[in-house]
């Protein structure tokens, strides 16, 4: 059996911002390669739902997640996917994202073998749109209204909750901790790609709208599997590289201090 190696030299991975029509609706594209060696990656939760592509494999719709999920990708692999807005997907999918939480299915299962477009992510999200419902403006706005206080819209908390849960995959406290933790990693890839290493984890708590240090480690080991010091290194060391992430951290910045603002230390 051989033995999985987390190789920076070994493995690539590239964001990129969709294409105008799936604006809003897509936060990023991307493309992942192995090398010569299997590469172990690990999936967090992100509060999405991804469209991914495998070369050799049907295309496969991933769920959001509740937590860590580690995959073992063979050599000479290349994934291309989209990484769709929290709440956004439901436009396209036909059924709530709820049914996908912690699932990965075929799209043929979906979609039907109809849906398949040459392999290429954005273009079968595209060819989803031409045929999709009008999008549900709660759906389209659930990271905005999960941030903001909710007592003035025609929602009651009860009736949102249920809308976040459809839409999301995730109810709104679950979705609130995985979208504090992405702009935790947000900083750290940013001080990465700036050629700088990521700050102390008691300034990158802070800067992330934790409470403190603590408050990150639970949430971190909850959310990934291992303490932040060991997911810090394996960051490091996978997208340390030139990894591309930019289409990722940036919006998840402008977040940040919105989310210190309104909710310091809401655990």
């Amino acid at each position: 059996m051989i033995e999985p190696v987390l190789g920076a030299v070994e493995h690539s991975f590239e964001e990129r911002r969709p294409v105008p029509a799936l604006r809003g609706l897509v936060t990023a594209t991307w493309t992942q390669r192995t090398g010569t060696r299997p590469h172990r990656h690990r999936h967090i939760p992100n509060g999405s739902i991804e469209l991914r592509c495998r070369s050799g494999a049907p295309a496969q719709l991933a769920g959001p997640l509740t937590g860590p999920v580690v995959e073992v990708l063979p050599p000479h692999t290349s994934v291309f996917g989209v990484r769709f807005a929290p709440g956004a997907a439901s436009t396209v999918l036909g059924l709530p994202a709820a049914e996908l939480t912690d699932t990965v299915v075929d799209v043929a299962e979906i979609w039907g073998q109809s849906s398949t477009v040459d392999g290429d992510p954005q273009q079968m999200v595209l060819h989803r749109l031409r045929s999709a419902e009008r999008a549900d403006p709660v759906a389209a706005g659930i990271v905005r209204l999960l941030w903001a206080e909710r007592s003035s819209l025609p929602l009651s908390e009860r009736h949102f909750r249920r809308r976040c849960q459809a839409t999301t995959g995730l109810a709104p406290k679950a979705l609130q901790r995985v979208l504090r933790f992405q702009v935790f990693l947000a900083e750290v890839q940013s001080a990465l790609a700036r050629g700088r290493r990521p700050g102390g984890l008691a300034a990158l708590a802070a800067a992330s709208g934790y409470a403190d240090q603590a408050h990150l480690t639970r949430e971190c080991a909850r959310l990934t599997g291992i303490t932040p010091r060991e997911f810090l290194r394996e960051t490091e060391r996978q997208c340390g590289c030139g990894h591309e992430h930019e289409a990722s951290f940036s919006p998840l910045l402008e977040m940040a201090d919105f989310i210190k603002r309104r909710h310091p230390g809401d655990a």
